[in-house]
């Protein structure tokens, strides 16, 4: 799976925040090397290739929060509805830590950046875009080129439109876009 993961930090705090948990076996030699305990993870949706790596991650430390809508809770906890049923290994994510999230609140961890929230449906209900500072972090709702994909069973097509000239928009203004793959 080709799916992004961001690592949000800063040289002066211990901790750091996810945007999305793709592949873990990736992602941990860059959290030994800049030396983080992840804090949190934020789900721009809860498609089985934006979560797989919570499985892992969550093993190392059950304390990390998973921030999410209501929509993303139902799926992270469905093989079904995450998708990942459809994979070679099916998983659901569960731990004592999910935190639900809305459109336009704002996440704040000591000593990091504000993190605000959009919500941006469409690719799926669950879909959520962080701004932080003049970046983006849209997961698949907005690709920059590329039509968001809405055929899967719970997407919507008047939202994603909706949702992608939104974000489009902001491009325009100087925002920069940290989308979910990079392959495109």
């Amino acid at each position: 799976m080709n799916s992004a993961t961001y690592v949000l930090y800063s040289e002066d705090v211990d901790s750091c925040v996810l945007i999305d948990c793709g592949e873990y076996e990736t992602l941990a030699p860059v959290l030994d090397k800049i030396g983080k305990k992840v804090k949190a993870v934020l789900l721009t949706h809860g498609h089985s290739d934006h979560i797989y790596g919570l499985v892992k991650l969550l093993e190392v430390d059950p304390t990390i929060e998973i921030l999410t809508n209501e929509s993303g809770h139902e799926q992270i906890v469905d093989v079904k509805k995450n998708m990942s049923k459809y994979h070679e290994i099916s998983f659901v994510v569960v731990g004592n830590n999910l935190r639900t999230i809305n459109d336009g609140d704002v996440i704040q961890y000591d000593g990091l950046c504000e993190i605000s929230v959009m919500a941006t449906p469409g690719h799926d209900p669950s879909c959520l875009t962080y701004k932080v500072g003049m970046d983006l972090f849209t997961g698949d709702s907005y690709i920059p080129g590329v039509k968001v994909f809405t055929q899967f069973t719970r997407g919507n097509k008047t939202q994603a439109q909706q949702s992608y000239q939104m974000l489009a928009n902001m491009e325009i203004e100087g925002y920069t876009i940290h989308c979910g793959h990079h392959s495109f």
